[in-house]
């Protein structure tokens, strides 16, 4: 599956929620997201209009470290 071209940050953020993944501050253009589902992480991720397709591919990645699994299982529970 491709990753979309025009998600919005706070559209990712809800996204991430099913992971347990937060809100906890945000910083001009920027929000910090925190889990502790699997231990604590965190994630930065741009409060753009459109997060440009690298960006995403890099926070998908740090996602799916975080939970042991591989990239196309974290983008096929978040955009099927």
């Amino acid at each position: 599956m491709k990753l979309p071209r025009d998600l919005r940050g706070d559209d990712l953020a809800k996204k991430l929620a099913i992971y347990g993944y937060i809100v906890t501050r945000q910083s001009g253009s920027h929000m910090r997201l925190t889990t502790q589902s699997e231990g604590e992480h965190h994630l930065t991720i741009p409060a753009y209009r459109s997060i440009p397709v690298d960006i995403l591919d890099s926070v998908i990645g740090d996602v799916a470290s975080h939970r042991k699994v591989k990239k196309s299982v974290i983008i096929d529970e978040l955009f099927r």
